[in-house]
């Protein structure tokens, strides 16, 4: 097991923060959410076969309506324009009729 310092950890952490929380701003203009909405992002390990070792995984929680969640298959980031649009669409398939 190799050593890491708190400091290159920390500066890891900010540096995955600062990923999750520009994903985050694009994913709820993407979205349309409003004020009552929120939306969450985070990376995970994946465990199952033939997924990559982390995947993103954004939970859309709209005002009045169930808690959808959506995945990406990719680490945090390597979360792109693509992938963007791929989550909108799948969002708009999975939503209740508004």
């Amino acid at each position: 097991m190799a050593f890491v310092s708190l400091k290159a950890w920390r500066a890891r952490s900010a540096e995955r923060a600062e990923i999750a929380a520009r994903l985050k701003r694009e994913l709820a203009q993407a979205l349309g959410l409003g004020g009552a909405d929120a939306l969450a992002v985070n990376e995970i390990a994946c465990a199952d076969p033939g997924c990559p070792d982390m995947e993103t995984i954004v939970l859309v929680m709209r005002a009045d309506e169930p808690t959808r969640g959506l995945r990406v298959r990719k680490p945090l980031d390597a979360v792109g324009a693509e992938e963007i649009a791929a989550l909108v669409a799948e969002d708009r398939l999975s939503a209740p009729s508004r």
